[in-house]
């Protein structure tokens, strides 16, 4: 299984809002293709900014492909640009070696 992971942060007072897209966006895209195994969404408030981590899990590298052609770039929505403090693009890809027991 492959753990994918993005960064970003967004002004505080935006922060609940930003969720409730994420949950429209890409959470909701990513859950709904083969070979996804379920995405998190994290959040740390830190003064004036929410630092958020996605974290989808994934069946395989190809399934990660088919959500993103380029794998090691973040996916951007139209609106991502009036919530985010910056584009972070890059992402992370980790191969999962050991996992508790999910059913």
């Amino acid at each position: 299984m492959i753990a994918r992971i993005w960064h970003g942060w967004t002004p505080a007072e935006k922060a609940d809002d930003y969720v409730d897209y994420l949950k429209r966006t890409g959470v909701e895209e990513q859950t709904s293709l083969a070979g996804n195994r379920g995405d998190f969404v994290l959040r740390r408030l830190e003064g004036d900014r929410a630092h958020f981590i996605v974290l989808s899990l994934w069946e395989s590298m190809d399934a990660v492909r088919a959500f993103s052609a380029e794998p090691d770039e973040a996916v951007f929505y139209p609106e991502d640009k009036d919530y985010l403090l910056e584009l972070t693009p890059g992402i992370e890809h980790y191969e999962i070696v050991v996992a508790p027991s999910i059913p």
